[in-house]
């Protein structure tokens, strides 16, 4: 079911999205500064290329671990990055409202609006399996009641 929803969003516009974040990311990488926001611009690209069965999750619940671009400094990234973020997660939103306008296309508009959200602040944030961040979370959240009950 996720590759042929996968496929049919592909085929219905992901292509171009997907393709923007990638020419986005590879400018971004050679100019070195722009290194964070190449990274960022990679994960939106792989999440427009197939967004069913995937989902976005921060570095820090992830791994557990605190990462540079995680904290104060992710913050300040995504920042700088909202002028460009707002603009782009624009033709994500449009393109959702688009799909809204067929029966078929509601769940490919649903991923659109996803795909909005992580354009706006998408440093410290990686792409994964739905059940990999289901499971990272299930770890904190067994983590975090350890604390309390100790």
């Amino acid at each position: 079911m996720r590759a042929g929803a996968n496929f049919l969003y592909f085929i219905l516009g992901g292509f171009f999205l997907s393709a923007s974040w990638f020419i986005l990311a590879l400018f971004a990488a050679m100019t070195i500064v722009l290194l964070p926001w190449a990274r960022a611009c990679f994960e939106i690209g792989k999440m427009s290329l197939h967004p069913f069965g995937h989902d976005v999750i921060s570095i820090r619940e992830l791994d557990g671990k605190s990462k540079p671009l995680s904290g104060i400094l992710g913050f300040l990234c995504n920042l700088v990055w909202l002028p460009f973020g707002i603009y782009l997660a624009f033709f994500h939103v449009l393109h959702g409202v688009i799909m809204f306008c067929t029966i078929i296309g509601i769940p490919l508009g649903l991923q659109d609006f996803k795909l909005a959200g992580i354009s706006l602040f998408p440093v410290g944030k990686r792409v994964v399996t739905k059940e990999l961040v289901d499971a990272a979370r299930k770890q904190n959240a067994k983590d975090e009641l350890a604390k309390y009950r100790t």
